[in-house]
């Protein structure tokens, strides 16, 4: 009895020293979790850096601004530009197809039944009104390519003032750009014209030429007829 009260005894003192122990584990573990988990948010915050975006001055928005208003009127520029030489283009070509018809009918006069001729006249006079439509077209875009020109020019002057010099260098050679392409293709529309007044020259003296021969013709035939009634 004595020994198994010593031994309940021994049993108790050891549990109770084994408990400290316990605790100092779980306090252990804790530290553990804590330092992991600081570290866990500490690498975090070190791996995306945070920088204080410092505010733009008045300046820099004017140039960015002004940098803005470059590209969009180099852009409604060049998209003027191109539509004006299109209708150039077109316009000359509806020249040189109405030239080829009005030879074509110098070549055949005289040669053609009324119908004939009527039905080629129609044709020309078509080719005439749309030869027309076609001029309008080149008023129209030149118009507004004008305005283009105006106003990409005031924002290269605009950029230049304001500091933005590669962007007013950059609208201005746009500006140079475009008035080449366009007199290369006026210089269509001047050949297609001078062309087409050379060809009207040609028109009349053929048709002079004509209605002179047709009266020949009659004086001719007027004494056979004064035989035929003698």
């Amino acid at each position: 009895m004595a020994a198994l009260t010593k031994l309940g005894s021994s049993g108790g003192a050891l549990l109770s020293s084994r408990k400290p122990a316990v605790s100092k584990l779980g306090k252990w573990r804790n530290i553990l979790y804590t330092g992991v988990a600081s570290l866990a948010v500490g690498g975090g915050l070190c791996a995306v850096p945070f920088k204080q975006v410092e505010p733009l001055s008045h300046d820099s928005l004017i140039k960015r601004a002004a940098s803005l208003a470059t590209d969009s009127s180099s852009t409604f520029l060049s998209q003027t530009t191109l539509a004006l030489i299109h209708a150039i283009t077109e316009y000359a070509k509806a020249v040189h197809t109405l030239i080829a018809l009005q030879k074509r009918y110098l070549d055949s006069l005289g040669k053609l039944t009324p119908a004939e001729e009527d039905s080629v006249w129609q044709v020309i006079i078509g080719q005439r009104a749309k030869v027309n439509d076609r001029q309008e077209d080149c008023k129209h875009f030149e118009s507004t390519w004008f305005s283009a020109m105006k106003l990409c020019e005031a924002a290269a002057e605009a950029a230049y003032t304001s500091g933005a010099e590669h962007a007013s260098v950059t609208a201005r050679t746009n500006i140079q750009l475009a008035q080449s392409q366009v007199e290369e293709a006026r210089k269509l529309s001047l050949d297609a014209d001078k062309k087409l007044a050379e060809t009207k020259v040609m028109e009349v003296q053929r048709m002079a030429q004509y209605a002179a021969s047709l009266e020949n013709n009659e004086e001719e035939e007027v004494p056979e007829a004064y035989l035929r009634e003698d």
